[in-house]
């Protein structure tokens, strides 16, 4: 559990930073498409920082479920594939980064769907 906040607490915090130095050093620095791509990777973080959260909050209430404990690092490497390839694309350009993006989205489908499954199993 607390590993799983910590870790949501210090993505939450990278993704505001990141947010604010997309929206102000990169304006003048990235056209808007590569703008697009980092501020994408920032929306995907951010959001997956909470679901890091939740799952903390949730193994507080279920500790040992280990669907609960998969889906939170299938969300924080999701977050590190997904908004890492983005972030690097966006900066460097280098296209080919974009095609291990959806690995880190196949992790943060299969945190959701783990989430979803204790969800049926467990919560009454």
């Amino acid at each position: 559990m607390k590993l799983f906040l910590l870790l949501g607490s210090i993505s939450g915090f990278l993704s505001v930073a990141f947010g604010a130095f997309g929206a102000h050093a990169l304006k003048e620095k990235l056209d808007e498409y590569s703008l697009g791509i980092f501020h994408t990777g920032v929306t995907y973080q951010t959001t997956h920082a909470l679901a890091l959260v939740l799952v903390a909050l949730l193994l507080k209430w279920y500790p040992g479920a280990a669907g609960l404990s998969w889906a939170g690092w299938c969300f924080f490497a999701g977050t590190i594939v997904f908004s890492g390839s983005l972030y690097a694309l966006a900066l460097s350009g280098v296209k080919v980064l974009g095609a291990i993006t959806p690995i880190g989205g196949v992790l943060f489908l299969i945190g959701w769907a783990l989430l979803a499954i204790h969800a049926w199993k467990v919560v009454s």
